[in-house]
């Protein structure tokens, strides 16, 4: 009995296993606790092993790889057509062991730590801007309370907010007045927050050779150019840019029938955090392009021309997506004169 193929359902205490031979019939069929994982693989023979790419997926296949076993990662979605009868541990596993061995499907690749920590950082300060927002739309709704009205912005209510207080003329009570003082204080502290969680990302982007030189890259700055780097992991595990794009919910979403193609808007799948940095940093890029125009950037003073500006920005971030697999999958240097060469046919 050769065990030629493995699907693990991961969970945080029990895993359940599920093998088959050459032939496809299941040999193994096993429930396992978290610290007996390790053990049983590293006395395994190499195999293919298949996980779902969810929590501590990049940690087992990194483990799993250390034993000699060849494992991959495949999103939650496209195992779930493979599961036959109701949702369960056992029918969980089968499943994922079913839809590795399938010659088509798509693999999510494995990150290192590093990859995983600078991540990690991206997710954290993304949490403090999000807390950061509701902070101060609170302190705003409650001013707006009391008739105290502050333009929209998180500038503006560090900037307004003091004056208000200090006014003894709106006839705010001494309680609110110390409430007040204390969410701000929390907003500034939170701000705080997120300036040192972008300076270690940047310190993170000057250490990275790649993520310098995506920077190159007009509407691409450290923040998005690190969280590429990290996200995308390895550039080859993708056939073009054009599945980069539609990794990240950059191109149009498809309703087509009867040979009739049908396009709508964005799809918006994938990651929504970097597809947000793509799309901001393309903004800024459109900003600078219509206050001084050259060669390499015709293309899209033409677009704007003719298109909105929000379509634009959603257009230059695709190009750049697409840019960045270039520049990651084939080790090049961006140039902004840069002209592909056709191959010939």
């Amino acid at each position: 009995m050769k065990i030629t193929t493995v699907g693990i359902d991961l969970a945080k205490n029990v895993f359940q296993v599920h093998g088959i031979d050459e032939r496809g019939k299941a040999v193994l069929r096993r429930q396992l606790r978290r610290a007996q994982v390790a053990v049983f693989f590293a006395n395994m023979p190499p195999c293919v092993i298949g996980m779902e790419a969810c929590a501590s997926a990049h940690f087992w296949a990194r483990t799993l790889q250390g034993f000699g076993h060849t494992v991959r990662l495949i999103a939650a979605q496209f195992v779930k057509p493979y599961v036959k009868t109701n949702k369960n541990d056992v029918a969980d596993a089968e499943a994922i062991c079913e839809a590795v061995t399938r010659a088509n499907m798509r693999f999510v690749p494995i990150k290192s730590i590093e990859q995983q920590a600078i991540l990690s950082v991206h997710r954290v300060r993304q949490g403090f801007v999000k807390a950061r927002t509701a902070q101060a739309n609170q302190i705003r709704g409650l001013l707006g309370e009391f008739g105290l009205v502050i333009p929209q912005g998180i500038y503006n209510v560090a900037k307004r907010v003091p004056e208000l207080l200090e006014d003894a003329s709106n006839e705010l009570p001494v309680q609110f007045r110390h409430l007040i003082e204390r969410l701000t204080a929390h907003l500034k502290e939170q701000d705080r927050q997120v300036k040192e969680f972008e300076q270690e990302i940047i310190t993170w982007h000057h250490g990275s050779e790649l993520s310098r030189k995506l920077e190159k890259i007009p509407g691409i700055g450290p923040l998005a150019a690190s969280a590429l780097v990290a996200s995308i992991a390895d550039a080859h595990s993708f056939d073009n840019g054009r599945q980069v794009s539609a990794w990240l919910g950059l191109v149009p979403r498809q309703s087509s029938s009867g040979g009739k193609p049908t396009l709508l808007g964005i799809s918006k799948r994938g990651d929504t955090y970097m597809r947000t940095l793509l799309i901001h940093g393309a903004r800024s890029a459109i900003v600078a392009a219509t206050k001084k125009v050259d060669n390499t950037q015709g293309w899209l003073t033409d677009l704007l021309k003719r298109r909105h500006p929000n379509i634009a920005a959603v257009a230059l971030a695709n190009k750049n997506v697409r840019t960045v697999w270039a520049i990651l999958a084939h080790g090049r240097e961006f140039k902004a004169d840069y002209v592909p060469t056709l191959m010939a046919t």
